[in-house]
């Protein structure tokens, strides 16, 4: 239980330095393209979060109904 809590927290201290990094990079990107395009950028970026957060939250599901039984 305690690596668990370990990986947990060790993996929520680091959430902010992911998103850090490429937020200037989309900001800029963004600032030059017209309103079509940074709608095709904010879409793209939702469109590639989609398969990872699929995955997480499939595994997530899993894990809470394997643990619910117990």
């Amino acid at each position: 239980m305690k690596k668990i809590l370990l990986t947990a927290v060790l993996f929520l201290a680091t959430i902010p330095a992911m998103h850090g990094q490429g937020c200037s990079v989309c900001t800029k990107t963004a600032q030059g393209l017209d309103n079509k395009s940074a709608n095709g950028l904010n879409a793209g970026i939702i469109y590639l979060a989609f398969l990872p957060l699929g995955i997480m939250g499939t595994l997530g599901y899993l894990w809470w109904k394997g643990n619910r039984k117990n």
